[in-house]
């Protein structure tokens, strides 16, 4: 008797364990540590999406000296940058958590030369502008600056504050320069996750110096708007 009591617990604990627990959602399409709401964007999803949320950005003129600066083509860059696997266009990336866009550092000294971060109040040109390249083996996108024509890559050597930063600096793109998107369709944001860490991007609102604002892939999660962004289509 009691070994037949035994048998059937064993069989209610494994029924149990093996039955959904009630009212749970499915996340068939999510992948692991990607928060309830978020979706992966894959493809021409990004130029649909991006289209239809009519949020389109033109260069603006330059404001100051330091933006007429900004303007001026880097030495060497080889001309306009290829288009992109996608077709989506040039995009610029705006921080929800200070309202700014994000523009690639070619002018800083080494080893900070191409850092991006989210400074700029408009878009006034190639500075603020990346290429989102789609690569179907991998379901990755890769992201170009068109400010000095490199890929994005997330520097996990670097130590310290500055440790997984994203800088436009590589000449192809590996597995350092892989992204996945992410959209919330309640929020209409976007989230960036790199494939090296598996963390997502976040914008260093609290850093001082010459890497306040910047973009680093530190983020387990998407906690709120440090790790939101807008993408712009840019026209004109």
């Amino acid at each position: 008797m009691t070994s037949a009591l035994l048998s059937l617990s064993a069989l209610l604990t494994a029924s149990a364990l093996a039955a959904p627990a009630a009212g749970a959602a499915p996340h068939n399409d999510r992948p692991a540590g990607v928060p309830a709401g978020w979706e992966r964007v894959t493809g021409a999803d990004l130029t649909h999406i991006t289209g239809a949320s009519d949020r389109q950005q033109s260069p603006s003129a330059p404001t100051s000296a330091s933006a007429s600066v900004r303007q001026q083509p880097l030495s060497g860059s080889g001309g306009s940058a290829s288009a992109p696997a996608d077709e989506s266009g040039p995009l610029a990336i705006k921080s929800v958590r200070n309202g700014k866009f994000t523009a690639t550092e070619v002018n800083y000294a080494a080893p900070n030369t191409g850092a991006l971060r989210a400074r700029s109040t408009a878009v006034t040109g190639a500075w603020e502008s990346f290429a989102f390249e789609w690569d179907e083996a991998g379901q990755t996108y890769a992201i170009k600056s068109l400010a000095n024509n490199r890929y994005v890559a997330v520097e996990k050597n670097f130590t310290g504050q500055a440790q997984n930063t994203l800088r436009a600096r590589s000449t192809t793109a590996g597995g350092w320069e892989r992204f996945e998107v992410f959209h919330n369709e309640d929020l209409n944001l976007y989230a960036l996750r790199s494939t090296l860490n598996n963390l997502f991007v976040a914008m260093e609102n609290s850093y001082t110096g010459s890497l306040q604002y910047t973009l680093r892939a530190r983020s387990a999660d998407v906690t709120g708007s440090w790790e939101q962004f807008d993408l712009y289509n840019i026209v004109g």
